[in-house]
This record gives C-alpha cells, structure tokens and sequence, in this order.
C-alpha cells in the first residue's frame, strides 16, 4: 500500500491521480497507524511552510513521519519541509535533510515556476533518466545545496533539486507533473 500524508497542504489529488496512472492504488490519510503500515509514503504539497508544520505537530504527524522506516519521497513544500530550518515564517521543520530553505531573491522573477533543467543526479531515484530532461518547479523558497543533494538545478542561484538520506528522498520539482521523465522518477520510487 502506498500512503500520501494528507496536511495542510494542496496538490495532493495530481499525486494520486499520477500513482493511479501508473496502476498502483494510494489511500491518502493522515492516520499514524496507516501511514507506518505502507510499504511506501508520499509526502507532497504546495502551500506555507509555518502553517504546513503546525498541522503536522498538532496531528503529531511530524513524529510519524520521523519514525518512518520504509521509502518516503517528499515533493515540493513536502521536500522543504523534510529540511532543519525555512525562512518561510521562520520555521523549524521536520530535520531530516541538513539543508536551510531560503527565499529567492525579491528583485528576481519570483515564483520559478515552469520547466527547467537539473544537474549532478546520482542515486536509484535517477535510473534511467538524463540530465537533459526538464522537470516542472513553481516555488519561491529553495534548500541550500548540502551533503544530502543528489541532483541540482540553476534558477537564480543554485539549489537542491532532489535530495536523500537513507530511506527519505525528497524533490523540489513536481514529479507528478513532468511528462514523462517525471513518470520514470515516480516509478523507480516505487520499485526501490
């Protein structure tokens, strides 16, 4: 069974949606005992870091998702979330990733929001895809680059565009929402 951690969070019906065209079934769910119990765990979203960590902690969701033991990817917000610190509403987040989020540059085109490229991918989330491919981004924070980063992307500045730590992976692109490339990444999570 695979869990989407349902929060206070949007985008997480395109995820299903995407896990669905790939024929594998989700039950989205902020249920401790559900989310511990799948085989894997998906951690999307779109919205406001300090909002999004106060649903968790009031759920007492940050700690399951600490404990988590089996693959867990983090999509977007879900990826941020995953780091130490965001300046977004000055908040402390789950830790996981040793990275701070920052805000991209005011005077700068802000959101990055559309395709762009990445770089420097290593890691079994990567299998099969190239450097060539784009991915789509709609984001105004960024994770620092740090020792966790297994691929990059240039917009404005350089930036974490995916990270992992033993069993926690994590994109700042939208999977879900990347043609095909986008497929391959969620599949070879899924068969890890």
């Amino acid at each position: 069974m695979i869990a989407i951690i349902k929060y206070n969070a949007g985008n997480i019906r395109s995820v299903q949606n995407a896990l669905n065209r790939l024929g594998y079934n989700s039950i989205i769910t902020d249920n401790k005992e559900e989310i511990l119990a799948a085989d894997k765990v998906i951690f999307p979203g779109v919205g406001e870091a300090s909002s999004a960590m106060k649903y968790l902690r009031d759920k007492g969701l940050d700690d399951v998702i600490l404990s988590i033991k089996k693959p867990m990817l983090g999509i977007c917000l879900g990826l941020q979330l995953m780091c130490d610190y965001s300046e977004e509403g000055d908040t402390k987040c789950l830790g996981i990733f040793n990275a701070q989020v920052k805000k991209f540059p005011p005077n700068e085109k802000v959101p990055h929001i559309g395709w762009n490229s990445f770089s420097d991918i290593k890691g079994e989330l990567f299998q099969d895809i190239k450097t060539d491919n784009d991915m789509y981004y709609v984001h105004s924070y960024y994770a620092e680059k740090n020792s966790q980063t297994v691929a990059t992307c240039d917009y404005i500045k350089s930036f974490a565009s995916a990270m992992q730590k033993n069993n926690f992976y994590a994109t700042q692109f939208h999977p879900e929402k990347s043609a095909e490339v986008g497929t391959q990444l969620l599949k070879n999570f899924l068969e890890l």
